[in-house]
């Protein structure tokens, strides 16, 4: 067998659940954004969204108090905005100034949208009972919103240490669904 072992500490760079989002939040002081790959879809309809977000992250009391955010999906034009604001506090900084980043008004939650984002999905708290003990939203999208003109969708992925894999070429396979 040509295998090695791996440490586990890197298992979750295998099992990357989806493309690097950024969760925008609006806060008493200011607007938030915050860097997430850790999510997973839960439900079709409504549609149900995991997230695990850190208790010592500076958005995580935000959610809790608002009970919202959006979760809009860059893409790899704004590669480089996406690690930065991955690699600061909102604590410290307004990372819509710092990073270009243009805040437009959402339909339905308080939380703003990014607009440079591809798809934007404006969310509430559907379900809290996992965050004491795992820090495990369930949100549910209440609105959602795609750049149909968009010609570039590529997503990237986050792989660990600084490393991200770019979505490339789509194929079409036989589905049930139509």
């Amino acid at each position: 067998m040509k295998k090695k072992s791996l440490p586990l500490g890197r298992v979750y760079r295998l099992l990357e659940p989806g493309p690097v989002v950024l969760v925008s939040t609006l806060g008493a002081r200011r607007p938030n954004i915050m860097t997430m790959s850790w999510h997973t879809m839960m439900e079709f309809e409504p549609p149900l969204v995991g997230c695990v977000i850190s208790n010592r992250n500076y958005s995580f009391n935000i959610i809790n108090e608002t009970r919202e955010c959006v979760i809009n999906i860059p893409t790899v034009e704004i590669a480089k905005q996406v690690v930065g604001c991955g690699n600061c506090s909102g604590r410290r900084v307004d990372k819509f100034k710092k990073f270009g980043l243009t805040a437009a008004d959402a339909a339905i939650v308080s939380a703003p949208m990014i607009d440079e984002c591809y798809a934007n999905l404006e969310c509430t708290i559907f379900d809290d009972e996992l965050v004491e003990k795992y820090n495990f939203f369930v949100f549910r999208v209440e609105k959602a919103w795609m750049d149909a003109a968009r010609k570039d969708h590529r997503t990237i992925h986050h792989q660990g240490m600084g490393r991200f894999m770019v979505a490339g070429e789509t194929i079409s396979l036989p589905s049930r669904m139509k």
